[in-house]
């Protein structure tokens, strides 16, 4: 059973998805969550990092809304199909998360290439640091990693509960950009839940302004959470449905 070391909400900052706005997280540090209790958090839109559960709490803003994807339902488009085809030709490997310099290179290596091309502040992520975000030990914590013959190319970090899947985070070569990763990495991720019986995947936040995260609502259908829920109280997740699509 979960017990709560810190429980904090932000001072406003610029937010990091829309640049004209401030935001703040609420923020709970907690140990020895079961599945179910993550079930429960990923339900009422809270992510993890480490021992870290946050979700947004701003309030003159709500366009961080959690988005997930009903498995049964999901139907991917031809183009979301050709980046999953192209990611399964590597080997894919599931294990618990592992922290070793391969990781921490390949992550800079991709981080690098984001602050070229987006003009994302440099990472001063280490191995310490590494091992804390995405190695933390916990029972849903799992790594997806891709190789090509004996070379990583991709790592994917999720939680796993016995309902769902959630998409924590997830980084690649940038020389295998071609491939779409992050795409195919979500059909990947699908099949995974559809094999194992899962109900939903969870891709985090959506922002409609954001174009780093607004590729989330191209897979339809989605749902959509509701305002913020406090963990006693009922979650309201609404349908968006698939619409036609020429890709």
């Amino acid at each position: 059973m979960a017990y709560q070391v810190e429980h904090y909400i932000t001072h406003p900052s610029q937010c990091p998805y829309l640049a004209e706005r401030m935001w703040q997280l609420e923020s709970r540090i907690l140990l020895d969550v079961t599945k179910s209790e993550m079930q429960s958090l990923l339900e009422r839109g809270w992510r993890r990092f480490g021992p870290e559960y946050f979700r947004p709490s701003c309030q003159q803003c709500r366009e961080c809304i959690s988005l997930r994807l009903p498995v049964d339902d999901f139907k991917p488009s031809k183009s979301q199909r050709r980046a999953r085809n192209r990611l399964r030709q590597l080997r894919i490997e599931i294990n618990s998360p592992i922290v070793n310099n391969e990781r921490l290179q390949l992550y800079h290596r991709w981080h690098r290439e984001r602050e070229s091309v987006q003009d994302w502040d440099a990472s001063p992520l280490s191995l310490e640091h590494y091992s804390l975000q995405f190695c933390f030990p916990h029972p849903c914590a799992r790594e997806m990693a891709y190789w090509d013959g004996d070379r990583l190319v991709a790592v994917g970090i999720v939680d796993l509960t016995d309902l769902a899947l959630s998409s924590v985070y997830f980084f690649y070569d940038p020389e295998y950009k071609r491939f779409s990763p992050g795409i195919g990495s979500v059909l990947v991720e699908m099949d995974y839940a559809r094999e194992n019986k899962l109900r939903h995947v969870y891709l985090g936040y959506r922002v409609a302004g954001c174009a780093s995260l607004a590729y989330k609502d191209q897979f339809r259908p989605n749902e959509l959470l509701i305002d913020r829920p406090e963990l006693n109280e009922f979650p309201h997740w609404i349908r968006v449905p698939r619409t036609p699509t020429i890709s």
